[in-house]
């Protein structure tokens, strides 16, 4: 599926929730959400099909629809939702945003009980009035209550790749201003953390602090702030807290390891330090390996300092030699224009190959996943024509058939057993019914994972961060079985995802498991997303032995195919 069949249903969708909070007629908001599902299922292009005049004779597309259609595709934006959002008040439109709330329960909160923002229905929900709504009761205003406070809670934070690149852009402002030597980016994205609050920069010169601090606020858009503690601190033009640490190059490893953390991996040093006769403050070095020298200990990789068992491996020389995106020799999790993706079998195989992969996995949505664009069978037997047609362009690269199967409600994969059999490995992954009981979902996944075709689990938990939590099931049940059925679980690039968490990637470790690095890239900037998936790898402690990415295309395929004998 084409990028511009997401952007124009995305925007049916929103007009039919904004016209149901506007209270318009019925019919009209249903057509819409029927329209979006029409684009949704376009066997081609949407810029294609109203050009050549098939969207304007498909049905479910009426004239409404194709003239905000055609609106979107010329200007980039629709007139029709750009004045539902100006008729309607503002806090309305950002209790959609809040998990657990459609338009239609904002519509009759609205008229129930007069709210108009989140504040309004926080208030509701507390003293009881949500709950006595029909339909609603106590579990229901708990959930919005608990959905709320998530929401709120996430707004300090931001994702991960999105703070790096704010912090790029700070430290090459930081690295001109006068005096200053080297600045290097430290704290949480140093540390590779899935969401992170303020940056952290470790700057290396001889200024006094005071004299630091006005050159640094003299910069474009920082302004100075009082902060508490070691450092300076300032607000960017982002609003976001910027900390500078600051020491001359003498002493630059140890202002840098402060600067990183975190926090329990500190109290863990400074122990060591005092078993030792000394403070951290006390260790002077110019580097870090120097500085963790210093303390008897081995150099600690900045993604393993979180205050788990770094520090005693450290101590014994028993550190991982963790996986390096170097060794990856296979890309895996992909979708073509077969589904969702908008780059052709050819161009995917070419990035591969020049980005140095020897193998590649396409795995495109199963026929269940209609909102993704899925594959029929009929779909399915040209994607590995094509496929093999590739392959002979491409000799250098291995080309697998691949696919990412729902896993529908019950446990089973999507298509059947005959079909199974013809892909070279299945990704696994629920898509949908998030809200199952914890019981129920462990079934269902328990279930999926007895399948003898299932190779991966993607995205194991389904979060998505800052906006949706992970789904609940019993964690070690399910790692215990994927690792008894040789079922390796995904480590999801997506920086959306970034799942498995890689605290769990760490429990399921100790029970056996191995990993796969997934990119689900869509389209050639999610390329990147493979890095994502190594940071996450590496900060969870694992070796290239554990993915299954740095095999070769046999051994991969002997894996796959071990399950099925």
């Amino acid at each position: 599926m084409s990028s511009d069949r997401l952007g124009v249903a995305h925007t049916l969708e929103q007009i039919a929730d904004y016209s149901e909070l506007r209270e318009d007629n019925p019919f009209r908001v249903r057509a819409f959400r029927n329209a979006a599902k029409t684009v949704l299922a376009l066997p081609g292009s949407v810029e294609a099909a109203l050009a050549d005049g098939s969207l304007a004779r498909t049905r479910g597309i009426g004239p409404a629809t194709l003239a905000i259609v055609t609106d979107l595709l010329e200007h980039g934006r629709s007139e029709v939702l750009e004045q539902l959002k100006r008729e309607i008040p503002p806090g309305l439109l950002e209790m959609l945003d809040l998990p657990g709330l459609g338009a239609s329960r904002i519509k009759l909160i609205h008229e129930q009980l007069g709210v108009r923002s989140i504040a309004e229905l926080e208030a509701a929900a507390k003293d009881g009035r949500l709950a006595a709504l029909p339909r609603f009761g106590e579990k229901t205003a708990a959930r919005i209550l608990k959905g709320i406070v998530f929401t709120r809670g996430a707004q300090a934070f931001r994702l991960w790749t999105e703070a790096a690149r704010e912090a790029e852009v700070l430290r090459t402002s930081l690295g001109a201003v006068a005096g200053v030597t080297r600045v290097v980016t430290a704290g949480e994205v140093r540390r590779r953390c899935e969401v992170v609050g303020p940056l952290d920069f470790a700057v290396e010169t001889d200024l006094l602090p005071e004299a630091l601090g006005d050159a640094i606020a003299a910069l474009p858009g920082l302004e100075r702030v009082a902060l508490p503690g070691r450092g300076l601190g300032f607000s960017s033009p982002a609003g976001t807290l910027v900390r500078v640490h600051h020491a001359p190059g003498a002493r630059f490893g140890g202002i840098l390891a402060l600067a990183t953390g975190s926090a329990p991996h500190l109290a863990e040093l400074e122990a060591v330090a005092a078993q030792r006769g000394g403070s951290l403050d006390s260790i002077a070095a110019a580097d870090e390996s120097a500085w963790y020298a210093a303390l008897g200990l081995a150099e600690i990789p900045a993604e393993l300092r979180e205050g788990g068992d770094e520090v005693e491996r450290a101590a014994t020389q028993r550190l991982p030699r963790l996986v390096e995106r170097a060794q990856l020799r296979g890309f895996l999790h992909c979708h073509t224009t077969y589904s969702d993706g908008s780059f052709g079998i050819a161009e995917l195989a070419r990035l591969c190959q020049a980005a140095g992969y020897s193998w590649l996995g396409v795995t495109d949505h199963s026929r269940s996943a209609a909102y993704a664009g899925g594959m029929s069978v009929e779909q399915v037997e040209r994607q590995w024509a094509e496929l093999a047609a590739a392959a002979l362009e491409h000799p250098d690269l291995r080309l697998l058939k691949g696919v990412e199967s729902d896993i529908l409600v019950d446990g089973a994969l999507d298509y059947d057993a005959a079909l199974l059999a013809g892909f070279d490995f299945v990704i696994g992954s629920v898509h949908g019914r998030f809200s199952l009981g914890e019981s129920e979902m462990t079934a269902r996944l328990l279930r999926a994972l007895d399948n003898p075709y299932l190779t991966i689990l993607g995205h194991p938990t389904g979060r998505l961060l800052l906006s949706r939590e992970p789904y609940r099931f019993d964690l070690d049940a399910v790692f215990r079985k994927a690792a008894a059925n040789h079922v390796a679980l995904e480590i999801n690039g997506d920086p959306h995802r970034l799942d498995l968490d890689w605290r769990l990637v760490r429990r399921a470790l100790e029970l056996g498991v191995r990993f796969s690095l997934g990119a689900d890239a869509h389209g050639v900037s999610d390329m990147v997303y493979m890095e994502y998936a190594t940071a996450i790898a590496r900060k969870a402690g694992l070796e290239s032995g554990d993915v299954l990415n740095t095999l070769d295309a046999d051994a991969f395929l002997a894996y796959a195919r071990a399950r099925r004998s």
